[in-house]
């Protein structure tokens, strides 16, 4: 695919980058020319592609905003935060909810997501093309069996984004939300096989009941999340803010 460089020279920071979605975001973002900087868990910092810088954080502490504010301070000027790192807790029902897990959970999806913004603010308030991409989910507006947990936090999600579009907006900074469907990375893979293990179907069967449920046919790719990542990034979604731009191949 050839991709024009309308990122060169920008920078960006893509939390939770190391690995899966936001690791393909970021390539993406590279591949128009922006630079790099991944904030991860530092044991994540060997899987890091040569060419990106990386920050050791994590997100769920309360004092990472605080942490994060040193990588701000670093470069000065940010053009595109993804804020894109969360945690995908086992399905559970209500029955079975688990309040040290909740509050696990939580702190990296919603208070991991607020920080990230709030650290890099005023960093971002430095540039023409400011743009803050949040990693939502379907599930932040649809629910589905034991998902709870993870149905509120991304519901939270989605309010945390239409919260900043209206604080940052008179910064020129603009805030957007991803809701990707099921995509098939090796996390949801895992959770699958692990799930059919418990005496849950088979992953061949539930792949193809996810596809059957989409207009196109098929599930959407890392690949689809991340183009839609990089418009949303550009100078082309310029009039664009505080919206929830799903990416799932058409579900019903």
């Amino acid at each position: 695919m050839t991709v024009a460089n309308d990122l060169d020279g920008r920078n960006a920071v893509v939390t939770g980058g190391a690995s899966g979605l936001g690791l393909a975001i970021a390539k993406r973002l590279a591949s128009s020319g922006a630079n790099i900087s991944i904030v991860d868990l530092e044991a994540s910092r060997s899987a890091i592609p040569d060419g990106f810088d990386f920050f050791g954080c994590d997100l769920a502490e309360p004092d990472a905003k605080s942490t994060l504010g040193v990588l701000a301070e670093e470069l000065g000027s940010l053009d595109i935060l993804v804020a894109n790192a969360g945690a995908v807790p086992p399905w559970r029902g209500m029955r079975d909810v688990d309040g040290a897990e909740w509050a696990k959970v939580m702190a990296v999806n919603t208070w991991g997501v607020a920080a990230s913004i709030g650290a890099f603010a005023d960093a971002m308030s430095r540039s023409h093309h400011a743009s803050i991409i949040v990693m939502a989910s379907i599930n932040g507006f649809r629910a589905h069996p034991s998902q709870v947990l993870y149905s509120a936090s991304k519901h939270a999600v989605i309010g945390i984004m239409r919260a900043a579009a209206l604080d940052l907006g008179p910064s020129s900074i603009r805030v957007n939300a991803l809701a990707p469907g099921p995509i098939a990375t090796d996390a949801l893979m895992g959770r699958i096989t692990q799930r059919h293990a418990e005496g849950g179907p088979s992953p061949q069967d539930v792949i193809e009941a996810m596809m059957a449920e989409t207009a196109l046919g098929r599930m959407a790719t890392e690949e689809d999340v991340a183009n839609v990542a990089h418009f949303l990034a550009s100078d082309a979604s310029a009039g664009m803010s505080g919206s929830v731009f799903p990416v799932e191949a058409g579900l019903s």
